[in-house]
């Protein structure tokens, strides 16, 4: 008989890590564009994809996955490596480094909520924060970390994105929906929502 929770746990594990991937490319194709060397654009990467869940598990008292666990630098060091190898034949394709940021932060996004989830329960502030802060917190720093305005507060919706995709997470969970499900259909929701925005340049009302 199939142990269902381990399956879950080893689901969130694994999507955990694709959204580090995921980030990380986003974290060295930035440092690339401002001309960082290679320790460089494996430090950007590295910010990029651990910074976010590192930031959220110290806020709620947990020692980090991103120290505990060395498969998450390993993995954020190799996209790194593979992108510096590989930037000349990228560099043209700026979609790439987009929609890598989108899965990421939908990944993300969830994979936050999820966290909070298990420790919380249905608690509505600590899934809703948990989710937007593991989905922003590396990409605000590395955008910091190259004198950059943050690309959250700038760019198509991209917090309202991921607002989104956490919210109908908490709603699929409240109404009694299987957590992977609900974790499937948050990703799918907040990605969507910012690659359709990308496309559309949806954008939120500014000051003019």
């Amino acid at each position: 008989m199939v142990d269902f929770s381990i399956s879950s746990e080893f689901f969130i594990y694994v999507l955990d890590l694709f959204g580090t991937m995921a980030f990380a490319v986003t974290g060295a194709f930035k440092a690339i564009e401002h001309k960082a060397d290679l320790v460089g654009i494996i430090f950007l990467a590295t910010i990029t994809g651990v910074a976010g869940g590192t930031i959220r598990d110290v806020i709620m008292g947990r020692f980090p996955n991103s120290i505990s666990d060395p498969s998450y630098v390993i993995i954020t060091v190799a996209s790194g490596v593979c992108i510096f190898f590989l930037y000349s034949k990228l560099k043209s394709h700026w979609n790439l480094f987009l929609k890598f940021d989108a899965f990421g932060l939908g990944i993300f996004t969830i994979i936050g909520g999820t966290f909070a989830y298990n420790i919380f329960g249905l608690n509505f502030l600590a899934i809703i924060f948990s989710g937007i802060l593991t989905a922003v917190g590396g990409g605000i720093l590395r955008d910091v970390a190259v004198n950059q305005i943050p690309i959250v507060f700038v760019k198509e919706l991209y917090i309202t994105a991921s607002f989104i995709g956490i919210l109908i997470f908490y709603l699929l969970l409240f109404f009694g929906v299987e957590l992977y499900i609900s974790t499937i259909i948050g990703i799918i929701i907040a990605t969507g929502v910012r690659l359709t925005a990308m496309k559309l340049n949806w954008n939120l009302p500014r000051v003019k």
